[in-house]
C-alpha cells in the first residue's frame, strides 16, 4: 500500500532520499555503459553524475547517521504516491542515445522538485540545507541533460560519435542493402527481359520476374549472413545484415517485375524499362550518398553494368 509524501516521517524522506540517489547513480551507470562503445563522450558525462548522484547519497547517509543511527527504514520511490513511473528503458536492446538523454532530464527534474518538497518538512536546520543545496545541485544537472543534446552536438566529441555512428550504419546496413539492391535490380534484368521477349506475354514475364526475384533474395540473404559473424569486422549480428541483404535483393527484383501486371505487353515494357532507368539512378545516389564515390562516374559504372546486363536478357529473348 503506497502512502502520502506528506505522511512520511523526518527519518523516512531521508531513508527516501538515499534509496532515490543510490538508484539514480546505477541507473547514469548502466546508461554509460550502454553508451560507452558508441558515445564516449557522452558516456563520460554520465559517469561523472554518476559520482555525484554518489557523493549525494554520502552525503544523506552521514546526515541521517549523525540524526538517527545506523539503520535507515526502508523505503523506495514505489512505496510513494506522487512519484512518476520510471520506465526501465535501460533494459531495451536497442536505446538510441536521444532518448537516454531525455529520460535522464526527467529524472533530475522530478529530483528537484522532490528535495525541493523535502526541504519543506524537514525540521532540522542542518537536513533543511543540506535538501535545499541538492536540490540546486540537481537543478544543475537538470541543465545538464536538457543541453546534452544541444551544446554537446557542437562539440568535437560528438561530431567524433557521430561519424562513428554513420560507420556503423553504413556497414551494417547501408553496404548489405546496396549489395542487395545491385544485385536484384541488375542481375534479373536478363530473366526477366528474356522471358518477356520471349513469349512476348506480361503474365509469363512476370511469374519469371518473381520467381528470379524472390530465389535472389534468399540466396543472397543466406550468402550476407554466413559470410561473416560481425565479431571482428563491427558489421552487426549476420541475421539483420541477412535479412536487410535479402529484403533489398527481392525488392530490386521485383521493381521492374510489378510494371508485367499490366496486361497489354507493349506499355508494360515501356514502364518496366523507365524502372530500371529509376533503379540504376538511386543506387547510383545511394553509392555516391553513403560509399562517398564520385556521382558522375558511378552513374556511369552502374547503368553501364545495367545496359550489358539488360541487352544478354535481349538477346536471350530473341534466340
Amino acid at each position: 500500500m503506497k502512502r502520502a509524501f506528506s505522511d512520511l516521517t523526518e527519518p523516512e524522506i531521508l531513508a527516501l532520499a538515499i534509496a532515490l540517489e543510490e538508484e539514480d547513480g546505477r541507473i547514469y551507470g548502466e546508461f554509460a555503459r550502454r553508451l560507452e562503445a558508441t558515445h564516449p563522450g557522452t558516456a563520460e558525462i554520465f559517469r561523472r553524475m554518476q559520482r555525484e548522484e554518489e557523493s549525494h547519497r554520502q552525503r544523506l547517509a552521514a546526515t541521517f547517521r549523525e540524526r538517527f543511527g545506523d539503520t535507515p527504514p526502508l523505503i523506495r520511490r514505489q512505496d510513494v504516491r506522487g512519484f512518476l513511473v520510471r520506465q526501465p528503458i535501460w533494459l531495451k536492446k536497442i536505446l538510441p542515445v536521444e532518448r537516454i538523454r531525455h529520460e535522464a532530464e526527467s529524472m533530475e527534474l522530478e529530483s528537484r522538485r522532490f528535495y525541493q518538497q523535502a526541504a519543506a518538512r524537514a525540521q532540522d536546520a542542518g537536513a533543511r540545507k543540506l535538501l535545499l543545496e541538492l536540490a540546486a545541485e540537481e537543478s544543475a544537472h537538470e541543465e545538464l541533460a536538457a543541453e546534452l543534446g544541444t551544446a554537446f552536438d557542437q562539440s568535437a566529441a560528438r561530431r567524433e560519435e557521430d561519424a562513428a555512428q554513420r560507420r556503423q550504419f553504413v556497414l551494417q546496413v547501408v553496404q548489405p542493402g546496396l549489395a542487395g539492391l545491385m544485385d536484384g535490380s541488375v542481375s534479373t534484368l536478363a530473366p526477366v527481359f528474356a522471358a518477356a521477349f520471349a513469349t512476348q506475354d506480361s503474365w509469363d514475364a512476370f511469374i519469371v520476374g518473381m520467381a528470379a526475384s524472390i530465389g535472389a533474395g534468399i540466396s543472397m540473404g543466406f550468402a550476407e549472413a554466413l559470410s561473416d559473424d560481425g565479431a571482428l569486422s563491427g558489421r552487426g549480428r549476420p541475421y539483420i545484415r541477412g535479412a536487410v541483404c535479402g529484403l533489398m535483393t527481392t525488392a530490386g527484383g521485383i521493381g521492374h517485375t510489378l510494371p508485367f501486371l499490366v496486361p497489354q505487353f507493349h506499355l508494360a515494357m515501356i514502364i518496366a524499362v523507365g524502372v530500371v532507368v529509376v533503379e540504376l539512378v538511386a543506387i547510383s545516389w545511394i553509392r555516391h550518398r553513403y560509399m562517398e564515390s564520385p556521382l558522375l562516374p558511378t552513374i556511369l559504372q552502374v547503368v553501364l553494368g545495367g545496359i550489358l546486363v539488360f541487352l544478354a536478357g535481349v538477346l536471350m529473348g530473341h534466340a
